[in-house]
């Protein structure tokens, strides 16, 4: 798995979010990008952040690997989505990336 990771996304369209959801959101992407980060080396960069697009709360976390591309998760506010798994599929893939783009580093270099 590189590139982005097959969880969650856009919440139901026409649904105004509440308070309620935001928060639930907020505390679930930190969760996310909290464990994630235990999971990898400091050479990782984990971020992540709620956005709001037409009356759509989104929130994504994002890892930039050392080399290659960044990996991404959406979470979705209305999924009960679990945050350990999320947060080892993201790890995962990052990983995977920078194997990659190692290894195809590697290949140029000879």
């Amino acid at each position: 798995m590189h590139g982005n990771a097959p969880h969650g996304g856009a919440s139901k369209t026409g649904i105004e979010p509440t308070p309620e959801h935001r928060q639930t959101l907020r505390r679930d992407l930190v969760n996310v990008a909290v464990s994630t980060r235990e999971l990898l080396s400091d050479e990782f960069v984990v971020g992540g952040e709620i956005s709001d697009d037409d009356g759509t709360l989104r929130a994504t976390v994002a890892v930039q690997p050392p080399a290659g591309s960044v990996v991404t998760t959406g979470l979705d506010v209305d999924a009960a989505d679990d945050i350990d798994t999320l947060a080892v599929d993201l790890a995962a893939g990052a990983v995977l990336e920078a194997k990659h783009a190692a290894r195809d580093t590697h290949r140029i270099a000879r």
